[in-house]
């Protein structure tokens, strides 16, 4: 389902953040060094998706069209391949466990490659896609903690693999609704992994830290440890429900709860909430004079049971998980829902964590209005294609990663392989 990045034209690389609220794309150029900068910016209002998941290809398709062209425009460039994220699919994160024998002879690029190969194989289903596999850790002779095994000896290679998928439905419906906008898929990448990435400074991804990226139509986790992504999860309530409850509660019109939740929201309340009123345009009403009064208690009481509720939902999952003590009590809350006032407050009380508001960090040439949490996951996906950190087992060795995950071209290859291999 997915291809390989094959190199980049001019050194640019193309990022798709399909929201539930909204859509955002980004066209950078690698500089030398490594230096992300974006040339080009686009976003328009999310239509088609439902929870992170195209629900109308046609809505989504127009949507996504007018997204890219306003980036092209900007960047004065034609894109036609982008790193892509996914927020719904029901991802499912599970970390297995593959060995070969190796017959006491020294590892090389082969044994890594095959014992690799059979966890891939190994996770082959007919309703779901594989997303991400990241070998993280090796194991010689059961001797665990081993980041590089080459040029080790032992009799059996062991390697336990990080494997998130999706469903099978969610990723064709998204690969099949690029198509139609003549862009190819050059990868996939979960979104809270990608807003990880950009948000997360190296202390944190190495000692251990959670990432909850909480989108308009999801709130997902990912937990980084030892350099590596260890798990990842997703539960369907976002900043969107938020909006319907206040929609529902005060009897308004969908746009004046999304307008009241911007400006007087609050995720935890004050002395003054009594006092401050609110005006409430109530729904069906066109006439102002008729707007209802309302103190700013009542919004707040209305906005921090969703909150809670979604907390508790991540708190549980995690504990369940097992995952929760591994990653400390390190968590950086990101997306467009966790601009909400006193978000990272309320998380850090109901997870009991030590919680901060994470923003793009590693990448040149954002604007201001779009160098915040919304756009988090967006910029990672620059930061993924850049980096590729799930095909080499550590930063170090990513250029040997690629070159030993390329299938060799012709017959005289492959045989050359399987003799390397086998014999």
């Amino acid at each position: 389902m997915k291809s390989r990045l094959k190199g980049t034209r001019n050194g640019l690389v193309a990022a798709l953040d399909i929201g539930t609220s909204k859509i955002a794309c980004f066209i950078a150029r690698i500089e030398t060094g490594g230096t992300i900068r974006v040339i080009g910016i686009g976003h328009h209002a999310s239509d088609g998706v439902r929870s992170g998941m195209i629900t109308d290809v046609e809505a989504a398709e127009n949507a996504v069209l007018a997204t890219v062209h306003a980036a092209e425009q900007m960047a004065g460039e034609t894109i036609n391949e982008v790193v892509v994220n996914l927020s719904g699919g029901a991802p499912c994160s599970d970390v297995l466990h593959y060995d070969v024998s190796i017959a006491g002879h020294e590892v090389g690029d082969g044994d890594v490659r095959k014992v690799l190969a059979q966890g891939h194989a190994a996770c082959a289903s007919s309703d779901r896609e594989l997303i991400h596999c990241v070998p993280v850790g090796y194991s010689i002779d059961g001797a665990k903690g081993i980041r590089d095994p080459r040029g080790m000896y032992g009799d059996r290679l062991g390697v336990n693999m990080h494997m998130v998928t999706a469903t099978t439905g969610a990723v064709r419906t998204l690969v099949t609704c690029l198509a139609r906008c003549r862009l190819e898929v050059a990868d996939i990448v979960i979104a809270p992994y990608a807003a990880g990435l950009a948000t997360l400074v190296e202390d944190e991804i190495n000692l251990g830290a959670t990432v909850m990226d909480m989108g308009a139509g999801t709130t997902s986790v990912a937990v980084f440890y030892d350099g590596h992504l260890i798990h990842a999860d997703c539960v369907p309530i976002g900043g969107a429900h938020v909006t319907a409850d206040i929609a529902r509660g005060l009897s308004t019109p969908l746009a004046h709860a999304e307008r009241m939740k911007t400006l007087y929201g609050n995720a935890m309340g004050s002395g003054n909430d009594d006092r401050d009123m609110i005006d409430v345009p109530l729904m069906g009403e066109e006439d102002r004079h008729h707007a209802n009064h309302v103190p700013r208690s009542m919004l707040v009481g209305i906005i921090r049971p969703r909150l809670e509720e979604t907390f508790e939902l991540i708190r549980g999952r995690l504990e369940i998980s097992g995952y929760d003590k591994i990653a400390g009590r390190r968590m950086v809350v990101t997306g467009g829902a966790s601009q909400l006032q006193s978000v990272a407050e309320l998380a850090a009380d109901v997870l009991d964590k030590q919680v901060r508001r994470g923003r793009p960090l590693k990448i040149a040439g954002l604007a201001d209005s779009t160098h915040g949490p919304a756009f988090a996951a967006c910029a990672g996906l620059l930061v993924y294609a850049e980096r590729r950190p799930d095909e080499a087992p550590a930063a170090a060795l990513a250029a040997r990663g690629r070159a030993m995950t390329q299938e060799p071209s012709g017959l005289m290859g492959r045989f050359g392989l399987w003799l390397r291999e086998n014999l």
